[in-house]
């Protein structure tokens, strides 16, 4: 629950060019939609720095596009030390990513870290990466992205 101070979300994936940035864009939606903005911090990473400095992947961004979210100025960036302490909440998009988080965090900040899956009532339990699939696979991401950011805008409220 909010307590009347700003929080901050990023969320993360491995090249930060598919998931990360598509929760990104989706959550920041959400939250401009319920006039938040100004009390919620949305950003994105990867746990790898494959694509650091570039956009998006270009299914990523048409999925999107389709469904009414802008993705174009997002840009790739690796996930640094300071954003452990930065952050409130740190969302893995998957296990794999979660246990790399966890390595790379220090034991204090170990509990700001979720799958973003948890917030929803699903059955599934990670955001899949669509990067070696089809555009099916970007489209499963925004329905399963655009569920779990409803269950994560309330869970703050």
């Amino acid at each position: 629950m909010l307590d009347n101070r700003d929080i901050s979300i990023l969320f993360v994936c491995m090249g930060n060019i598919c998931r990360s940035p598509t929760a990104e864009g989706v959550f920041r939606h959400i939250v401009n939609e319920a006039g938040l903005s100004n009390e919620i911090t949305v950003d994105s990473a990867g746990t790898h720095a494959y694509h650091v400095g570039e956009s998006p992947d270009h299914r990523t961004i048409m999925a999107a596009k389709c469904r009414g979210f802008s993705l174009v100025e997002l840009r790739a960036r690796q996930i640094i030390d300071d954003d452990f302490e930065r952050f409130d909440y740190i969302i893995a998009m998957d296990e794999d990513n979660l246990i790399r988080l966890k390595k790379l965090s220090s034991d204090e900040y170990r509990n700001k870290i979720k799958l973003f899956m948890s917030f929803t009532v699903g059955t599934e339990t990670e955001v899949p990466d669509p990067y070696y699939g089809n555009v099916a696979g970007f489209e499963h991401v925004l329905d399963l992205v655009e569920e779990a950011s409803q269950g994560l805008l309330e869970t703050l409220f």
